[in-house]
């Protein structure tokens, strides 16, 4: 029996220590580094203050060790809750599901929490989701929203980051863009260097910057393009509301050949009233969409389109955010876009 009991005596210990909760010093001391090199690692702060080998070091010392920084204790030092709200127009469509993943995905990397905050209008006043914004959020992240639409929210206090929003206006500590002038044109000249000459503008109906630069680009390339010509016609972002809006463009005279649209969704509609005029697509109409959503592959032709990598934009937003916040510039350069070339577009008919 005593030797049971000093059995125990001698393995109490050791268990109290395996279950004790690993610390800061614990792995500096595995990693061979200062503890304030272990803060400046976990803290994602340590560039140009430790080499990218100690940085390592300190990383897999933490995850051998079980390491999880207290981050409730970083918070209340720092005066932060680590907290970011991403609003959005709507969530109707998968695109900005992308953006949040993509911006959930880069904050998670950097402890920080995400979330997700629709305009209860689509695109317009948002009311304030918290009793006091500025005392429950970091920063915000706005897709496509007017710059009064975020007053409520944010003050004069939170760092904000637009998206889709015009770099000159100023609104915001940063702005993320994709380049969809570039969009618009390898989409006109797509068009053009199939033939096309007569060309329909499906504009979504929303004031917002980056459909008047759709708008405007699209204008531009036909310019000077001899015996070209351009009409538009605006509809809701919605099939139905394209399906009457198309419907009613096309029935008109000089109907056109080609059918440039702002969102799949649009395109959809486009296809729906073609098919009820009796018009084949492409044979006798070419149509493009924008934005490379599932839909695009589930009609009947595919639709040719311009791809916008939505977890891509939303990483880049959260990572100009955190650039803010550590007082360092944001990347600077537009998201690159590509178009799809797919089976809703062919020659112009004769």
């Amino acid at each position: 029996m005593s030797a049971v009991r000093q059995s125990r005596r001698r393995s109490g210990p050791t268990v109290a220590r395996a279950s004790t909760r690993p610390t800061s010093r614990d792995v500096a001391r595995a990693a061979g580094v200062s503890q304030a090199a272990v803060s400046l690692v976990l803290g994602d702060k340590w560039r140009g203050r430790v080499s990218e080998t100690t940085a390592q070091r300190v990383r897999e010392a933490a995850d051998s060790l079980g390491y999880r920084p207290n981050l409730a204790a970083r918070n209340l030092r720092l005066g932060r809750t680590r907290t970011v709200l991403l609003v959005v127009p709507a969530l109707t469509t998968e695109f900005f599901a992308g953006v949040y993943t993509g911006a959930a995905r880069v904050a998670g990397q950097h402890g920080f929490g995400v979330v997700l905050y629709p305009s209860p209008e689509g695109i317009g006043p948002a009311r304030d989701p918290f009793a006091s914004a500025q005392a429950a959020l970091d920063g915000v992240i706005a897709s496509s929203m007017a710059a009064d639409a975020l007053s409520a929210i944010r003050g004069d206090q939170l760092p904000l980051v637009m998206l889709d929003s015009d770099p000159a206006a100023g609104v915001g500590a940063a702005t993320v863009n994709l380049d969809i002038a570039d969009g618009v044109r390898q989409v006109a000249r797509h068009l053009l260097d199939l033939g096309h000459r007569r060309f329909l503008h499906l504009a979504a109906d929303v004031a917002s910057w980056t459909f008047e630069v759709r708008a405007r680009e699209l204008a531009a390339r036909l310019e000077d393009v001899p015996g070209a010509s351009l009409r538009t016609a605006s509809s809701p972002i919605s099939i139905r509301g394209a399906e009457a809006a198309a419907g009613a463009a096309l029935a008109g005279g000089d109907r056109p050949t080609a059918v440039v649209c702002d969102d799949d969704q649009l395109a959809a509609g486009v296809y729906k009233a073609a098919r009820r005029l009796g018009l084949r697509i492409p044979d006798d109409l070419s149509v493009t969409g924008l934005d490379d959503l599932a839909l695009a592959t589930a009609i009947d032709p595919e639709l040719t389109t311009v791809r916008l990598d939505a977890e891509l934009f939303g990483e880049r937003g959260m990572r100009a955010l955190l650039a803010v916040l550590e007082q360092r510039p944001p990347e600077a350069d537009d998201i690159p876009v590509d178009l799809v070339v797919r089976g809703s577009t062919a020659p112009a008919p004769d």
